[in-house]
């Protein structure tokens, strides 16, 4: 490797990058790019970096991580961060604990609007949904970018859903989906995303009828209620 140091501003690009690929830090991203163009790196190098050099570089070390996710991080580091991390968020319904009974909070991981698209491991925030048989509500974003997710991404990011019932993202890595259910946290894949709004749509549909046993027990129903359940299930 070049002993030349990288500029403070290519360090901060690699920094930013770094953030929206699943499991990856800085210097697995340095290693990466070492291979692809070279160290140092420059905005020259950088700007000329293609999504198929920066997918095969290093035996394929990111071959596994999706495109939109190598398309954001190529954005970044080729200078367009501001065009990557900018917010478009959507406007939040009125709620304070205790308005919605019998309701679930949901999270699910996002990079823009409301959609879910996003990685447990690289999506920008955590859009936040309370919903009951009557009604669903847009609560809240939880930023999962802050400096605080530089120690330990899974864990930072578990916390910061910690109040939440269930998660719902478009991938997760297993040992990020173990330190989910270790927290009470239900997740589900969604891999083809999606509007967030027709999920929680569509969770609302299941718990208005007759929820699985795992979703009866999230929502609190009595064991007698489930049993009964899993019994015609299984009679069925």
């Amino acid at each position: 490797m070049s002993s030349t140091p990288i500029s403070k501003e290519i360090a901060l690009r690699i920094a930013l990058a770094s953030r929206v690929l699943p499991d990856t830090d800085p210097a697995r991203l340095i290693k990466v790019l070492d291979d692809a163009v070279g160290l140092p790196p420059t905005s020259k190098k950088l700007a000329s970096l293609k999504l198929k050099s920066l997918r095969q570089a290093c035996d394929g070390e990111f071959s596994g991580i999706d495109t939109d996710s190598l398309k954001n991080a190529l954005q970044i580091l080729s200078g367009n961060a501001d065009e990557v991390l900018q917010d478009s968020l959507p406007d939040f319904d009125a709620y304070e604990n205790g308005d919605m009974p019998g309701s679930l909070r949901i999270a699910c991981a996002s990079n823009k609007d409301e959609e879910l698209d996003g990685h447990f491991g690289s999506c920008k925030r955590f859009l936040i949904y309370q919903v009951s048989k009557e009604e669903i509500r847009l609560i809240d974003a939880r930023n999962a970018t802050g400096p605080e997710s530089r120690d330990d991404k899974n864990v930072f990011r578990t916390n910061l859903v910690s109040d939440c019932q269930v998660l719902f993202v478009v991938s997760i890595g297993g040992p990020a989906a173990a330190k989910v259910v270790r927290a009470g946290i239900h997740p589900i894949k969604y891999p083809s995303g999606g509007p967030a709004r027709e999920r929680m749509q569509a969770l609302q549909d299941i718990i208005s009828g007759t929820p699985p046993p795992w979703l009866a027990k999230v929502m609190g129903q009595n064991a007698e209620d489930r049993v009964r359940f899993e019994r015609s299930e299984a009679e069925g």
